[in-house]
């Protein structure tokens, strides 16, 4: 014959009811805690990746902005001789009687316009 535990069946009953529900709610807290933490991550990730282009993007355009800065001054370097050099040119006309004191100033007045 089998032997009956004596004690109260409905307290035991109740208690391993409760350590399941126990450790089912434990489970279920763990689990939306790494889906959580999770979520998270990817959301610093895609942020980390957006802030990276932002500052690739960035540097790429200051480095046109550079590169079509330096173009053009040397274009306009190349395009005409330098300023010192007219106007030695415009002093030595006027110097060797070619020019007249006005229309060296005048020449003169127009160099430093441009």
């Amino acid at each position: 014959m089998m032997m009956r535990r004596r004690g109260r069946p409905l307290l035991r009953a109740a208690a391993g009811t409760a350590v399941i529900a126990g450790t089912a709610g434990a489970v279920h807290h763990r689990q939306e805690q790494r889906w959580a933490n999770q979520a998270g991550q990817q959301q610093a990730d895609q942020e980390a990746a957006y802030q990276a282009a932002y500052q690739q993007a960035a540097a790429d355009q200051a480095a046109a902005a550079q590169q079509a800065s330096t173009q053009t001054s040397q274009q306009a370097a190349a395009s005409r001789p330098r300023l010192d050099e007219e106007l030695r040119q415009l002093a030595d006309l006027h110097a060797s009687g070619v020019l007249t004191d006005e229309e060296f100033g005048a020449a003169k007045a127009q160099l430093l316009r441009e």
